[in-house]
């Protein structure tokens, strides 16, 4: 079987699926931070696909989706569009998004 790359609709499915789970705080951090999905560059995995989705941005993090792996990551970036460190975390979006918030809190308190 081939690989192929994740299709945007989706990756709006996972989006989908991942607001109706969220409320409360969550869902207004998910709200400050989510963007239209947009294909970003990563140097290493990323060619074949050419990029992965960003969903969501918060200062010098984002969060994406790894369709290698089949999972949502947070990653650090320099430069808008491209990926610095590529993870091959299995996460549901829903628990990159408590993982981020709680990074976020932490530096914040």
């Amino acid at each position: 079987m081939t690989w192929t790359p994740i299709t945007i609709e989706k990756v709006y499915e996972f989006i989908l699926e991942a607001e109706s789970e969220l409320n409360g705080e969550l869902l207004n951090f998910w709200e400050l931070i989510k963007i239209n999905p947009e294909k970003w560059i990563e140097e290493n995995y990323g060619k074949e696909g050419n990029g992965f989705w960003v969903v969501g941005i918060i200062g010098r993090n984002v969060i994406w989706y790894n369709d290698i792996e089949e999972g949502f990551n947070i990653s650090r970036y320099k430069t808008h569009g491209t990926i610095d460190e590529y993870s091959c975390n299995q996460d549901e979006l829903t628990s990159a998004i408590k993982r981020l918030f709680q990074t976020v809190n932490s530096v914040s308190t």
